[in-house]
């Protein structure tokens, strides 16, 4: 049941704002280990504080439009970071970072958090239920979307190797931009039923939530912007944490693309708090949109920043996956549709994913 807090000072009201304080004390420098420690667990309430207020608009908007407004805010932010920390970088680290950084997050929604999503419905309920319609078109355009910015640059042959001639990067970026509009229009207004919660018992789709009270406008908007403060936050002081997590990987002898996957993994803690706790109220469709909604906007939004973007920056921009990768996204679009295509789910499937999540992280470690 969400709680509308009243005027009254509540954590949830704070943390956001604790965290932007911190960001702009710490932004640029290198932090001592308890320093770092203590930013992670302001990091860490300011994601809790996000997940909070993005339920509360949620319930005000009712879905997909709690889901969307999540994701593309997350997904906003971290292009905005991507592209900060290329014009800062340099060499090959700048050139491989949006490609890294858009399939760790491709590769974390669609297997990590729709596997513990899977897993949380399926444990508390045996089988977990969602809209196949919605599930399943949400998924062909996370396919198209990586397959034609993330496998296509691989074997194109105007530039070298993994990369867009400017014609091809452009058409890319409008092709994204169109798919993920036209997602969202069929999301929105021409069949928002096809994404919204089942009901297990009728089939039916549930409208709203009858157990909670619905916020006010007041409380919704002052929601909405806490969640843009915390999302600034969350983002933020992972890029803070950066130098910390890279010495940490570098003194384990750890590939550098690791880094990349934990700074993913804490951008998108909001969302996997979000689809977990979704799942454990029977709104399993609500955390498919969360997750494949965000795989999709970190595709459809940052391919095209990226292009606009190059126009300034210099240097190869490499977009195309290398073959061990591209195995991994097509094993997992296909057990994927092989998951949505009957609307329900189960242990097995939700292992799947989760084995396939493990893969990635195992791989990102030893490749």
């Amino acid at each position: 049941m969400i709680a509308v807090a009243g005027r009254k000072i509540t954590w949830t009201r704070v943390m956001p704002w604790l965290g932007l304080v911190t960001l702009v004390a710490t932004w640029g420098r290198v932090l001592p280990g308890p320093v770092a420690a203590v930013v992670a667990l302001l990091l860490a309430g300011a994601v809790l504080a996000a997940v909070h207020h993005a339920e509360v608009v949620a319930h005000r908007v009712g879905e997909p439009f709690g889901s969307l407004v999540l994701a593309v805010a997350v997904t906003v932010i971290e292009v905005a970071l991507i592209l900060s920390m290329m014009a800062s970088g340099g060499g090959g680290k700048a050139a491989t970072l949006a490609r890294d950084t858009v399939f760790a997050a491709v590769m974390i929604t669609t297997t990590g958090i729709v596997g513990v999503s899977l897993l949380v419905g399926a444990v508390r309920r045996h089988t977990a239920v969602f809209n196949a319609e919605g599930a399943g078109g949400a998924l062909a355009t996370v396919a198209t979307l990586a397959t034609l910015c993330l496998v296509l640059p691989t074997f194109t042959t105007s530039r070298p190797r993994h990369e867009f001639s400017p014609a091809q990067l452009t058409f890319a970026a409008v092709a994204s931009v169109a798919l993920y509009g036209l997602f969202v229009l069929t999301q929105t207004v021409r069949h928002r039923d096809y994404f919204l919660p089942v009901d297990r018992s009728s089939g039916g789709v549930i409208e709203e939530d009858a157990h909670a009270a619905r916020p006010t406008g007041r409380a919704t908007l002052a929601s909405l912007g806490l969640l843009l403060v915390a999302l600034v936050g969350v983002v933020g002081l992972a890029k803070v944490e950066s130098p910390t997590i890279e010495s940490g990987v570098a003194s384990a002898n750890l590939p550098q693309a690791v880094v990349g996957v934990v700074i993913a993994l804490l951008v998108l803690l909001p969302e996997t708090i979000a689809a977990v706790r979704a799942a454990a109220r029977d709104r399993l469709q609500t955390s498919l949109n969360l997750a494949l909604g965000s795989a999709m906007a970190s595709i459809g939004l940052t391919i095209p920043a990226i292009a606009v973007a190059s126009i300034w920056l210099t240097g190869p921009l490499k977009l195309g996956l290398e073959p061990v990768h591209m195995v991994l996204l097509a094993i997992t679009v296909a057990v994927s549709t092989l998951t949505v295509v009957p609307g329900r789910a189960n242990l097995l499937q939700a292992g799947l994913h989760l084995f396939l999540f493990a893969s990635f992280l195992f791989l990102a470690v030893s490749p």
